[in-house]
């Protein structure tokens, strides 16, 4: 090749706006083989050198390592697949980039010890499977050897976890009281309270179609007392009251059974930490937030009561 088309380094350099020290590491590690040397023994680099050099600052400013940029280079792998493939790769560094973002500010919001910090960021960084598993740990755990009501258990076990790829501080927050409630004795205590219960006295066929709307028929129900300022004792025992709509929809007989069956299962849902088992599923999974109904039972519960000790006195 003609000596007068080969550049010295210092040529490249000055036509490229890289360094001589970059041009000539690139150099060493096969970047930009030089395609001769001069009388004194210096490289020179032919004309492919600049187009070479000019790729090779692009895909490094995108991010690329050195051994990708060579194969690239040598036609080893082509731009698409080499893009695809480190496109991928920073999907999975965005994601963890944020999710360290909103581990910082939750702790930034919560204050916590250095040891609560340390749980915090090994319980927020688990993978999809690992936060899945935790929580069907605790299902398993706390419902073995229980002969429970399956439709409760199946309630357990299709309310998972989702964490987001982009979760917020409240979030990430969320998750880890979720997940230190699922490793509290005292809770799984309770929940499979809960679960005796519901096997000893089943709901009806068809009673998860019904729980929503029955819900928030209650709560209308109390609203309405509450504006008119009707207390729970003066709440009616008829075919129309919360009683029969309950008893209506359950197809249970007998007023007597009815209410004793409705003041257990009412006092289990209410309970404040079966509640908020809930409430940290749906923050953590972006369910629309619904007000706890505990008020309503306990007003429901207080009117039950009263009746039942009228007729007892009757």
């Amino acid at each position: 090749m003609d000596s007068d088309s080969l550049y010295s380094i210092g040529e490249l350099s000055r036509r490229t706006g890289l360094t001589v020290k970059t041009i000539r590491f690139y150099s060493d590690q096969g970047i930009v083989p030089p395609t001769d040397r001069s009388p004194a023994g210096y490289r020179l680099y032919g004309p492919d050198a600049l187009a070479r050099l000019g790729l090779a600052r692009t895909l490094r400013d995108l991010g690329l390592g050195l051994a990708t940029v060579r194969k690239v280079l040598d036609r080893e792998a082509s731009i698409p697949e080499v893009a695809e493939a480190h496109a991928n790769a920073l999907d999975v560094q965005i994601r963890t980039l944020r999710l360290r973002r909103a581990v910082l500010r939750a702790v930034a919001g919560r204050g916590p010890t250095p040891m609560e910090m340390d749980l915090m960021h090994r319980l927020a960084t688990l993978s999809q499977t690992e936060r899945r598993r935790l929580v069907a740990d605790f299902i398993d755990d706390t419902f073995r050897d229980l002969d429970t009501n399956p439709e409760f258990v199946t309630l357990m076990r299709s309310a998972m976890p989702e964490f987001p790829d982009d979760p917020t501080p409240d979030q990430v927050g969320a998750w880890v009281e979720l997940a230190e409630l699922c490793q509290d004795a005292d809770f799984r205590a309770v929940v499979r309270h809960i679960a005796e219960e519901q096997a000893e006295d089943p709901s009806p066929q068809g009673v998860s179609n019904l729980h929503d709307g029955l819900n928030q028929a209650m709560r209308e129900r109390m609203d309405e007392a509450v504006s008119v300022g009707l207390l729970p004792a003066s709440v009616n025992t008829g075919p129309d009251s919360l009683g029969g709509l309950y008893g209506h929809a359950f197809e249970r007989a007998g007023d007597g059974d009815l209410r004793r069956w409705l003041l257990a299962r009412l006092q289990m849902t209410a309970h404040p930490r079966a509640a908020r088992y809930w409430q940290l599923l749906a923050t953590i999974n972006g369910w629309p937030t619904s007000p706890t109904l505990a008020p309503v039972y306990t007003w429901f519960t207080t009117a039950l009561r009263g009746a039942s000790a009228v007729a007892a006195t009757s």
